[in-house]
């Protein structure tokens, strides 16, 4: 994996025999500058591709919902192609925590969409082609995603509209060497069963280049995910897929060791989820422009006006679940025996294909607990909440996936445990387990969760200064 010390400068000349992990830890060194753009000035090239295109987003009520409906006998909320995604119902029981039964929407999207990203060498340097896309749940609208971002229902175009840009280097075979291919899921408290396929695909054709599109180096998506809203979330997942194999001696556990431990979990946790219609929920309500929980906690399914100058539909509309509140996503990371390991918890959530993932330390909504204070919260929400900021090693907001939710927010974060005064010793579902065998389950699906990814992403980027 690239180092955990700040990148410095190397100069560009090719190395032939350098293995894939060479090439992306060389790209990760070239902070500064890429083959087009100076990393000081991609905040001006994405406000400038802002003001080429008409944005706007607008809160309407159901009724106002274009080819949307809520079906007649189920209550269910659908298009009527009977593509793109669904809002159904779920009844969940489990066998742990304070609350061992609930009810609540969801999202149902079967299909399999495409996250892409090209890579292409310049002066021996591996650059991504990113886009500066708008989604309409992001916070500001406009943030780098990665070349192709795309559900099958707009790759093949039910919509009606234009072709998505570069879909052939994904689609068609021979177009270029595919780096990583791999089904990871979103998430597993919004979306039920939902996968979509992480592809990174380097070319050595020319590519021509459209005006919302760069080329990037690792090290300039570094600096880049230090801020707020800027590296969308499937971004994020895809740059967690990168193959950045290292050889780590002194890891606390085993590959054999620690798959052994995480298949355990997945036996031990029992949660069983099943389907229901959208109008047999408990505890929700609906509105004329908003279905929500009875006690205005968790989210609300609402409905927004979309119109976007650069997407392959210009205007639409559509539902977006919007949480409540911002959420909290932390790993606690330390050395141990020289080797920096973050603490990972073996984690359940109602809409995952196989129940458990790897998350981060901690994962929640503090918004969702009110007042209450004790077991009801996860285990080392306080530490996190109340951590001194000399043991912050990195944080910033991200956007989660602004194609289906609206205004969702989570502040990442990386501390150093040792600085936190955390004890060595971790409770039953937590494992000590290092960013190179995160990334390395990573390139199998259904190991990772997404907000894990994100984190992930930051290690294999350089961004976490360690």
């Amino acid at each position: 994996m690239p180092p955990y010390t700040a990148p410095r400068s190397l100069s560009l000349r090719p190395h032939e025999d350098d293995t894939v992990a060479d090439r992306l830890t060389r790209s990760a060194r070239q902070t500064t500058q890429g083959v087009a753009l100076h990393t000081n000035d991609i905040l001006g090239w994405l406000a400038d591709r802002g003001r080429a295109h008409r944005f706007t987003v607008d809160r309407i009520g159901f009724d106002e919902l274009k080819d949307w409906s809520f079906d007649e006998r189920t209550g269910n909320l659908g298009h009527r192609s009977g593509r793109f995604f669904t809002v159904e119902g779920l009844d969940v029981t489990t066998s742990e925590g304070s609350v061992r039964s609930w009810q609540q929407p969801i999202i149902k999207q079967p299909e399999i969409g495409i996250l892409g990203l090209l890579a292409k060498e310049f002066d021996g340097v591996l650059h991504f082609l990113m886009q500066a896309k708008m989604e309409p749940g992001n916070p500001n609208l406009l943030q780098l995603s990665p070349t192709v971002q795309a559900t099958r229902s707009n790759y093949t175009k039910v919509h009606q509209g234009a072709d998505v840009k570069y879909i052939e280097y994904f689609t068609a075979a021979g177009r270029g060497r595919v780096l990583a291919d791999v089904l990871q899921s979103e998430h597993g408290s919004w979306f039920h069963h939902k996968s979509n396929r992480n592809m990174i695909v380097e070319t050595s054709q020319e590519v021509r280049l459209d005006d919302d599109f760069c080329w990037l180096t690792l090290g300039q998506l570094s600096e880049l995910l230090r801020h707020d809203n800027l590296v969308n979330m499937d971004s994020r997942t895809v740059l967690a897929c990168l193959p950045t194999d290292r050889d780590e001696p002194g890891v606390l556990h085993p590959t054999t060791e620690l798959l052994s431990w995480f298949t355990g979990e997945r036996s031990r946790q029992d949660l069983h989820s099943r389907r229901i219609p959208l109008a047999d929920v408990a505890g929700w309500t609906r509105g004329e422009d908003a279905i929500e929980h009875v006690q205005g906690r968790f989210f609300r399914v609402v409905a927004v006006r979309a119109q976007a100058g650069n997407r392959e539909v210009s205007g639409w509309t559509q539902p977006l679940f919007e949480p409540v509140g911002t959420g909290i996503a932390a790993f606690l990371a330390r050395r141990i025996g020289g080797v920096v390991h973050v603490l990972a918890q073996a984690r359940a959530e109602a809409g995952f294909l196989d129940t458990v993932e790897l998350g981060p330390t901690v994962q929640y909504t503090p918004a969702n607990y009110g007042a209450a204070t004790g077991p009801d919260h996860p285990p080392f929400h306080d530490l996190v909440l109340n951590v001194d900021p000399a043991a912050i090693r990195y944080q910033a907001v991200h956007s989660e996936e602004g194609g289906r939710f609206l205004n969702a927010e989570s502040r990442y974060l990386i501390i150093d445990a040792e600085a936190a005064g955390l004890p060595f010793e971790t409770p039953p579902g937590y494992c000590w387990i290092t960013p190179g065998q995160l990334s390395s389950l990573a390139r199998h699906g259904h190991y990772v969760n997404v907000q894990a990814r994100t984190l992930l992403a930051c290690f294999i980027t350089g961004a976490v200064r360690w």
